[in-house]
């Protein structure tokens, strides 16, 4: 099968940049972003152009490196905004942790992590006070407590998607609020 080591690369930049930039503005709204990352694109095509197979179109396969740049670049993005508070929780939904009882291993803190951790979660406590009760005595039986999602629901008398909601609106405030104190 032919390879990709015979395209030119000025006129690959020349064909297909304009396309690429107007797809990147239709997924990001920030030209300066855009064009960063369709420049990202190129110098990852023109470093693996000896890999393209041509078994689709070159603007195709030009496209698909585009889409994972921007992918990634929020993936990036969600996790610097929601890291203060998705930091203190795990990710399994099954089993809510929280996450300072999973570290055993306190050998290795300084006093100073330890100074940071206890300020830490002082700020959170804080931001939890800021909550409506309910949605406070939600998150602390999930996180805290770890109670089972079907006995917080039956304990406070709603569904579980009423239940999600209000984990997910108690989050963004929680982030809000550490953002806030932290000055992110």
């Amino acid at each position: 099968m032919a390879t990709g080591t015979n395209i030119d690369v000025n006129t690959l930049v020349d064909e297909h940049s304009d396309y690429l930039l107007s797809f990147a503005m239709s997924k990001l709204k920030d030209l300066d972003l855009a064009k960063d990352l369709v420049q990202d694109t190129f110098v990852s095509a023109i470093t693996k152009l000896d890999t393209f197979q041509q078994r689709s179109k070159l603007r195709t396969w030009l496209t698909s490196i585009l889409n994972r740049k921007i992918i990634d670049h929020w993936r990036k993005a969600e996790t610097r905004y929601t890291d203060p508070v998705s930091s203190f929780f795990s990710q399994d939904r099954k089993q809510g942790h929280w996450l300072e009882s999973q570290g055993n291993n306190k050998t290795l803190e300084t006093i100073e992590d330890q100074i940071t951790k206890e300020e830490t979660n002082q700020e959170l406590a804080d931001c939890l006070d800021k909550l409506p009760e309910k949605w406070k005595g939600i998150v602390v039986s999930k996180y805290l407590e770890e109670k089972a999602s079907e006995d917080i629901c039956k304990e406070y008398d709603i569904t579980t998607s009423n239940l999600w909601v209000i984990i997910h609106r108690a989050k963004l405030v929680l982030r809000d609020c550490l953002q806030t104190k932290w000055k992110l």
